[in-house]
C-alpha cells in the first residue's frame, strides 16, 4: 500500500496508525499533545525541537517518543534519515520555515494538529454513537472571548462542551478526554487554518457551525501578505453543514461566507449592532435579539438579554456585545434556549487583560486591554473609552499603525507610546493626529516601564478621566506575554496608589 493510499484510510481512532513514521515540529503544549495522541495509537514518533520544557523532555521517551533538540534553521539530518511519511507541525511554523518548505517539495503530507484532532475524532463519542460536533471560531479580534462564551451558553443549555484550541487547550487533549463531549467549541488561529487549507479530501473538517469575527491585517510576516492571512481565516468556513455566522459590519466576512464551498442547506447567519433582518441577531432598543432561529423569522423576534443587563455584567463595550451577538448564533444553532443564554450571561466574566478596569481613584479609571495586540483590538477599545490618555506600542509585526491613529486614535486625550522601537508609531501620531500630545516611555528596564507609563499618565489627567492600555502591538520586545505586560501595568497602578500619588499635587502634567 502506497503512503497516499494509507494515509487516506486514517480518518478513525481505529484506524492502522502502527509503524506509521510521523515527525513531530516543536514541542510545546501542542507539540506534545500530538506525540502523546500518536504514540498511543502506536505509530513511529520522532521529535523535533530547538528547545523544550524539561517536563515535556522527560516525558518524552516514557510514551515512547524519541527526541532530537537543536537548530531548525536547516533541514537536520536526523529528520532526512527518518524519512517521515507524515510532518505535524506546530502552529509556529510559518510556511517559509526552512523544514516546512523541505517537507513539500519532499512530497510528504504536512498536517496540524487540528487536522489530526479531526482524524481521530471518535475516540470518545456521544451516546448515540456519534463524535461530538465541533463549532469552529476565528477572527483577528475576540476569539477567545466568544469562544468561551460559546461554550458556556452550551452548558448552560445543558450540553456537555468544552473550549478548545488555541484558547489554550489542545483539540487533541478534548477529543481523547475520558469524560467525552457533545461539542467542541474550537478557537483557530490563522496558523492552524493555513494547515488545514493543505489537507487532502479526507482530513477536511466539517463543522457543524462556524463564524469568522472580524478581519484586519494581523500576522503579515508569518503569511506574507495580507492577501494570503485572509485566504487562511476564510477556511473557517469550509465545509460548514448547519451555520455560517458572519459579521454584517465587516463585509470581508459576508464574502467569505458568499464564498465557501459548504454542505448544502447550511445557512448564512448575520450579527451586528444594528437592527437585524431575518436570519439575522442584533440589537433593538436595548434588547439582543435572536430573529434567525425561530419559524416566524419574517415578523417575530426572540429577546436573549437587555444591554442593562450586560452592562451590570461588565460586558457592555461595544465589540463584547459583538461577541455575544457571534456566540448566541453559535449556541442557538445548537438548539439553546435565549433563557439559557440569559442566564450564562448574568455569571460569565471576561479574562484578565480584556478592556478589564483595574482601579479608580483620584478621578482615573485605569482599563487594561493588553490583549488588543493589533491595531484593529485596540480600535474597539479605544471607541469603548473615547478621550483616554492611550498606552500604546511595542511589537507592531508588520503592521502600519497609521489608520489606527488617523481614526480611532484621534479621540485620545494624549498619547503615551512604549515599545523598544517607537519611531513609527510616534511619526503616525505627527503624521495623523498632530494635535494629540504625545509622550515617549524610554525606560530600559522591562520593571520600569509601566512605572514611568503611570506617572506620566496621571499627570496628564488632571481631572475624571481614563488611561486606556491597549498597545495595538505585540508584547514581546519587551515583555514575556500580553498578561506580563498587564500584569506590570496593575502592579504600577496598585503602587501609584499606594504612593498616594493620587493627590493632585502628584498629577502635574509632563512637559512636551
Amino acid at each position: 500500500m502506497s503512503t497516499e493510499t494509507r494515509l487516506s484510510t486514517l480518518t478513525s481512532w481505529s484506524s492502522d496508525w502502527s509503524d506509521l513514521r510521523v515527525a513531530v515540529l516543536g514541542l510545546s503544549m501542542t507539540g506534545f499533545s500530538v506525540a502523546d495522541t500518536l504514540t498511543e495509537l502506536g505509530a513511529d514518533v520522532l521529535v523535533l525541537s530547538e528547545s523544550a520544557d524539561e517536563e515535556y523532555a522527560k516525558l518524552l521517551p516514557v510514551i515512547g517518543a524519541r527526541l532530537e533538540l537543536g537548530p531548525l534553521d536547516r533541514v537536520p539530518e536526523t529528520l532526512a534519515e527518518f524519512a517521515p511519511e507524515v510532518v505535524i507541525a506546530s502552529p509556529g511554523f510559518a510556511p517559509s520555515h526552512p523544514v516546512i518548505r523541505w517537507t513539500q517539495e519532499s512530497g510528504i503530507a504536512l498536517w496540524g494538529d487540528v487536522e489530526l484532532a479531526w482524524r481521530v475524532r471518535d475516540k470518545v463519542p456521544r451516546p448515540d454513537g456519534t463524535p461530538a460536533d465541533w463549532v469552529l471560531i476565528t477572527g483577528t479580534n475576540g476569539k477567545t472571548t466568544t469562544t468561551q462564551l460559546t461554550a458556556s451558553l452550551l452548558v448552560e443549555g445543558g450540553l456537555r462542551a468544552a473550549p478548545c484550541g488555541n484558547i489554550g487547550v489542545p483539540v487533541l487533549d478534548a477529543v481523547r478526554d475520558p469524560a467525552g463531549f457533545d461539542a467542541l467549541v474550537v478557537e483557530l488561529s490563522s496558523h492552524q487554518l493555513w494547515y488545514l487549507g493543505l489537507s487532502r479530501a479526507e482530513g477536511e473538517l466539517y463543522p457543524h457551525a462556524s463564524v469568522c469575527l472580524n478581519l484586519a491585517d494581523d500576522h503579515l510576516v508569518w503569511h506574507g501578505s495580507a492577501q494570503a492571512y485572509r485566504d487562511a481565516k476564510a477556511l473557517v468556513y469550509r465545509n460548514t453543514r448547519v451555520a455560517c455566522v458572519y459579521n454584517k459590519a465587516d463585509e470581508a466576512t459576508r464574502i467569505m461566507v458568499e464564498e465557501a464551498e459548504v454542505v448544502e442547506g447550511a445557512r448564512a447567519i448575520g450579527f451586528d449592532l444594528g437592527i437585524p433582518g431575518p436570519s439575522d441577531i442584533g440589537v433593538v432598543e436595548g434588547l439582543l435579539v435572536d430573529r434567525a432561529f425561530l419559524d416566524d423569522r419574517a415578523r417575530s423576534a426572540l429577546e436573549l438579554t437587555t444591554v442593562a443587563d450586560l452592562q451590570e455584567a461588565g460586558l457592555a463595550a461595544p465589540h463584547i456585545v459583538q461577541n455575544i451577538l457571534a456566540a448566541s448564533a453559535l449556541a442557538r444553532s445548537l438548539g439553546v434556549e435565549p433563557v439559557a443564554i440569559h442566564s450564562a450571561l448574568q455569571s460569565f466574566r471576561l479574562d484578565e487583560h480584556r478592556i478589564q478596569i483595574v482601579a479608580r481613584h483620584g478621578g482615573i479609571t485605569w482599563v487594561d486591554d493588553s490583549k488588543a495586540t493589533n491595531p484593529h483590538a485596540a480600535a474597539s477599545s479605544l471607541r469603548a473609552y473615547p478621550g483616554a490618555v492611550w498606552v500604546v506600542g511595542g511589537d507592531l509585526k508588520g503592521v502600519d499603525i497609521g489608520d489606527l491613529v488617523a481614526t480611532a486614535g484621534t479621540t485620545a486625550r494624549a498619547a503615551v507610546v512604549i515599545g523598544v522601537e517607537r519611531a513609527a508609531v510616534v511619526a503616525a501620531f505627527e503624521r495623523h493626529a498632530p494635535q494629540v500630545p504625545v509622550f515617549e516611555v524610554d525606560a530600559g528596564e522591562t520593571g520600569q516601564v509601566m512605572n514611568r507609563v503611570v506617572e506620566i499618565a496621571a499627570g496628564i489627567v488632571d481631572d475624571e478621566g481614563t488611561v486606556l492600555l491597549a498597545p495595538a502591538a505585540a508584547s514581546f520586545d519587551q515583555f514575556s506575554s500580553y498578561a506580563d505586560r498587564g500584569h506590570r501595568f496593575a502592579e504600577a497602578v496598585q503602587d501609584w496608589i499606594d504612593r498616594g500619588s493620587g493627590d493632585d499635587a502628584g498629577r502635574t502634567p509632563p512637559s512636551l
